[in-house]
């Protein structure tokens, strides 16, 4: 079965973005953009992987899921997809624009998310944002947390919902630029 990723950039204290969804102050310097891109080429935007030298074809994840927010930049950059080489699914109940290789998610997200995780295929990443995670918890199987060493005032967090749960640390390792790579599955039971 496919397992449901959540592998996202992160202030120390919890942040995805601050509360204009701007999330410049993460570090985009080249050591640890090729550490990253190395992991998962696939992670990295069609428009920046030429620039970046991204050549390399997905490793772990075919399908990539966004909440609209997080889709946003894409679209004011001009783009109607940043990933077109991999099945993009974007949660929102508004209209896009089309393109062939974006589908919308509007109805029962788990329910849906759940099935995706039956069918064939390289796991899913779920690239953000908070509501969306927040809404998927249950059906997440692990986080990958890229902390970047700064903390904001306010912003926009990891998840919003009130719903704990446990999460078991599995792996913690320093990268370049001071920012660390922490992941977690569910707790065990």
């Amino acid at each position: 079965m496919r397992k449901l990723v959540y592998y996202i950039a992160t202030s120390i204290n919890g942040y995805i973005a601050d509360p204009t969804g701007d999330t410049s102050f993460f570090s985009v310097h080249q050591p640890i953009l090729d550490d990253l891109f190395s992991r998962y080429p696939e992670t990295c935007p069609q428009h920046l992987r030429e620039p970046l030298g991204v050549t390399a074809s997905a490793r772990r994840f075919d399908t990539v899921i966004l909440g609209r927010n997080t889709h946003e930049p894409a679209l004011q950059a001009g783009l109607t997809s940043a990933y077109p080489h991999l099945r993009q699914l974007v949660v929102t109940h508004g209209d896009l624009p089309e393109d062939a290789t974006v589908e919308v998610l509007s109805g029962d997200l788990l329910a849906e998310v759940a099935r995706l995780k039956t069918e064939r295929g390289h796991d899913i990443w779920l690239c953000g944002g908070g509501d969306v995670a927040g809404q998927l918890l249950p059906e997440i199987d692990e986080i990958q947390l890229k902390v970047n060493p700064i903390t904001l005032g306010d912003g926009i967090p990891l998840f919003r919902t009130t719903s704990p749960r446990a999460w078991d640390l599995k792996n913690t390792e320093p990268l370049a630029c001071g920012v660390v790579l922490m992941t977690y599955t569910p707790a065990s039971q």
